[in-house]
Formats: C-alpha cells, structure tokens, sequence
C-alpha cells in the first residue's frame, strides 16, 4: 500500500478519499480512530489516505487536484476573514 496523502484534518482526508474512489481509485482512511486517543492535543501526521501500489500515479494525479481546490478554498476563506466589511454579524 501507498500513502497518496497525509491529512491535517479527518475532513481533508476523506475528501482525498471520496475524490479518488469517484476516479475508481481504491482508497482508504487509516489512522483514523488515533485521533480520538490524543484528546485536546494536535493529531498531527496520524491520518493518512491509502492506496494500492498499482494506482501509485493515478492517485497523485487526484490528490494534486484536490490539494489544489483546498488552497483555493482556503485562500478565499483568509479573504474572507480578512474583509471587515464581511466578518461583521450577518444581521443588521
């Protein structure tokens, strides 16, 4: 088996996951279940997504993109955050 992807958080991870099972990549979510044993402290570096030998390349393809889309993602948000004329109540 292949780590295709370390994640930060089990959300990235199984977003990495469900990309690549839609490119037909079998995948799976390891590490999952260590999170809950660190209580309040960083899970770093416990999750990982992983993959078959074979789907080594296919699947850094995949993670590339998704990498990609979650940048994006967060820049915007740190666009978002960062606009005081956005971070204010939605309710006036």
């Amino acid at each position: 088996m292949h780590i295709a992807y370390r994640a930060e958080t089990l959300i990235d991870a199984h977003l990495v996951k469900d990309a690549l099972e839609r490119a037909e990549i079998p995948a799976f979510v390891t590490g999952e279940y260590l999170t809950g044993g660190v209580g309040q402290l960083p899970a770093m570096d416990y999750v990982a997504v992983m993959v078959p030998e074979a789907a080594r390349e296919a699947a850094d393809r995949v993670v590339a993109e998704v990498e990609r889309a979650l940048a994006e993602s967060r820049a915007a948000s740190a666009d978002w955050d960062a606009d005081p004329g956005l971070s204010g109540p939605l309710i006036a």
